[in-house]
C-alpha cells in the first residue's frame, strides 16, 4: 500500500436506463483469511508446500516478507500460485519486521516470532500501533514466550521470542479472534502442545473454525469440544475447547477458495443496480465466515443460488429479485468484515435495519461502525450507533454529493464505491487503500460497469 494518499476518486452512478441489465461473471481474488493462514503453516512446515489461488495484496505480501525474514522461502510461479519452503518449526529470530496496517499478519507474526530462540521486533503502521495486541502477547507469555513493549502501553512495537513451550490456557472474550487463531497455527510446534479452554463464547468463532480447517488441510488433527447450540448459529458456534498435540507438519498442496469477503462487493452491486453476477469458484455454502452475507442478501429479497463455472467448477449466482431491498435486523458477529457492506447496503432498503454483533468493528483498520455512519450521514442518511450495534435508515432519494472518508480502511472504500454505482455524487477520498486486500478492485468495478454499458449501446 502506498504511504501517501491517492487523489479522491468519484464513482459514476449508473443511469436509470442501465438498471436491471447487469449480467456478468467474475472470479474475485483468493481468500485473504485462508491465504494468511496457509502462508504461516507452509512457512513453518517441514518441506515444500504449493498454494494455488493465493492472494497477492499488501497484507499477504507483508506477511510473506516477514516470514521470509525468519527463514522461509517463497517462489511465485504464477499470479496466484506460490511454492513455499518451510523452516520445520524453527524460524530465525533476531529480525525486525513491519506488517503495516495488517491486523491478522501482525498477530500471526507475534506467534511465529515466539517460536524463535532469539528475540525479534514486530511493528506496524501508526493505526496498527493503536490496535489491541496486548491480550495476544499475554497469552503467548503464559505459554512460555518472553515479550517487552519498548514504547509501553501494551501496543506495538513488541520485542518477542521463545521458546514457546505450550500447555493449557483459559481464554475468555478477546478483542480479536486473531489472537486465538495465532496460537492454534503455531501449536503443532509447541513441545507441550496446546490445550485451550474457552470460559466464554469465543470472539468471531467462525474464524477459529477457519483456522481449524487450515490446520486439517496440513494434516494437523485438533480435538474440539462444543456446548449444545443451535445448528443455525454458524461455524464454530458453541466451541468450548481445542487441543492440539505436537505434530510434525509436512509440506502440502492447497487450493485456496476465492475470497468471500471480497465477493460481497460484486454481490451487493447486483443487488443494488439489478441484473445478476455469477461469482466463479465460490460455492453457495462456503466455509468462509463472510459467506453469511449471501444468506443475509437472500433474506433481503435477492436470489442467491448455486451455479456452475465455465470450467465445470462451483459458482454462486446473485440476481436482483425485488424493486427495493427489504429491511431486516441481522447479527453480524460471525461475519464482521462483511458487516461494512451490509450496513451500507441497508441504506438502500425499504425501512430501517438494525445490526448487532459489531463489537470487533471498532478495533479494525478504522472504527468501522463510525466510519460507515459518517459516510452515510455525509450523503444525507441517518444512522444510530451504539457500542456494538447500529441502526441504518434509508437514504433520501437524492443524496447530498460528498467525498466519503475511507479512514485508511479498504472495506469502507469498497462498500461506498458500490453504493456510488447507484447514487450520483459519491467520491472516495483514498482509493489506493484497496491494495490491502484487492489491488485490482477499481479495475474490476470498471470492467463490470463497462459490460453494462456495452449491453445498453454505450454511454
Amino acid at each position: 500500500m502506498s504511504d501517501g494518499r491517492a487523489p479522491a476518486r468519484a464513482v459514476a452512478a449508473f443511469a436509470p436506463r442501465d438498471l436491471g441489465r447487469l449480467a456478468a461473471r467474475i472470479r474475485v481474488p483468493g481468500s485473504k483469511s485462508l491465504t494468511n493462514r496457509h502462508l504461516v503453516l507452509a512457512a513453518l512446515a517441514d518441506g515444500e508446500s504449493v498454494l494455488r489461488g493465493a492472494l497477492r495484496s499488501d497484507d499477504c505480501d507483508r506477511l510473506c516478507a516477514a516470514l521470509a525474514a525468519m527463514g522461509a522461502r517463497f517462489s511465485w510461479t504464477s499470479a496466484d500460485t506460490v511454492r513455499v519452503e518451510g523452516v520445520a518449526g524453527r524460524p530465525r529470530g533476531g529480525v525486525r519486521v513491519d506488517l503495516g496496517d495488517g491486523g491478522t499478519p501482525t498477530r500471526f507474526m507475534l506467534a511465529v516470532a515466539a517460536l524463535a530462540a532469539e528475540d525479534s521486533e514486530i511493528d506496524g503502521s501508526a493505526r496498527m500501533r493503536e490496535r489491541p495486541v496486548g491480550e495476544g502477547v499475554d497469552l503467548l507469555v503464559a505459554l512460555g514466550a518472553r515479550a517487552a513493549f519498548p514504547q509501553g502501553g501494551h501496543a506495538l512495537p513488541v520485542v518477542i521470542g521463545g521458546p514457546l513451550r505450550g500447555g493449557a490456557v483459559d481464554i475468555g472474550r478477546t478483542a480479536s479472534s486473531q489472537f486465538v487463531s495465532a496460537l492454534m497455527l503455531v501449536a503443532p510446534w509447541m513441545p507441550e502442545g496446546l490445550d485451550i479452554r474457552f470460559t466464554d463464547e469465543p470472539t468471531s468463532a467462525s474464524y477459529l473454525a477457519l483456522s481449524l480447517g487450515a490446520l486439517a488441510a496440513h494434516g494437523v488433527d485438533a480435538a474440539t469440544g462444543f456446548a449444545p447450540t443451535m445448528l443455525s448459529a454458524g461455524a464454530g458456534a458453541g466451541l468450548r475447547s481445542v487441543a492440539i498435540a505436537p505434530t510434525r507438519v509436512k509440506g502440502a498442496e492447497i487450493d485456496i477458495e476465492p475470497d468471500a469477503s471480497s465477493a460481497v462487493y460484486p454481490a451487493a452491486l447486483a443487488a443494488l443496480v439489478g441484473g445478476e453476477i455469477v461469482l466463479e469458484g465460490l460455492p453457495r455454502r462456503s466455509v468462509q465466515p463472510d459467506s453469511f452475507f449471501l444468506d443475509d442478501l437472500a433474506l433481503r429479497g435477492v436470489e442467491v443460488l448455486a451455479a456452475d463455472a465455465p470450467d465445470g467448477g462451483v459458482a454462486c449466482r446473485v440476481r436482483a429479485a425485488v424493486a427495493r431491498l427489504r429491511a431486516r435486523d441481522a447479527d453480524y458477529a460471525r461475519a464482521p468484515d462483511a458487516a461494512v457492506m451490509a450496513m451500507v447496503l441497508a441504506a438502500c432498503g425499504d425501512g430501517p435495519s438494525r445490526f448487532t454483533g459489531l463489537e470487533t468493528l471498532r478495533v479494525k483498520e478504522s472504527d468501522r461502525i463510525e466510519s460507515v455512519a459518517a459516510g452515510l450521514r455525509a450523503l444525507g442518511g441517518r444512522v444510530e450507533t451504539g457500542a456494538d450495534w447500529a441502526i441504518v435508515h434509508p437514504l433520501p432519494e437524492r443524496v447530498v454529493p460528498a467525498t466519503v472518508a475511507a479512514s485508511r480502511d479498504h472495506r469502507v472504500a469498497m462498500a461506498f464505491a458500490v453504493l456510488g454505482s447507484l447514487y450520483a455524487g459519491v467520491a472516495i477520498d483514498d482509493p489506493s487503500v484497496v491494495e490491502k486486500s484487492w489491488p485490482a478492485f477499481w479495475e474490476a468495478l470498471d470492467l463490470l460497469r463497462s459490460q453494462v454499458s456495452r449491453q445498453n449501446g454505450g454511454r
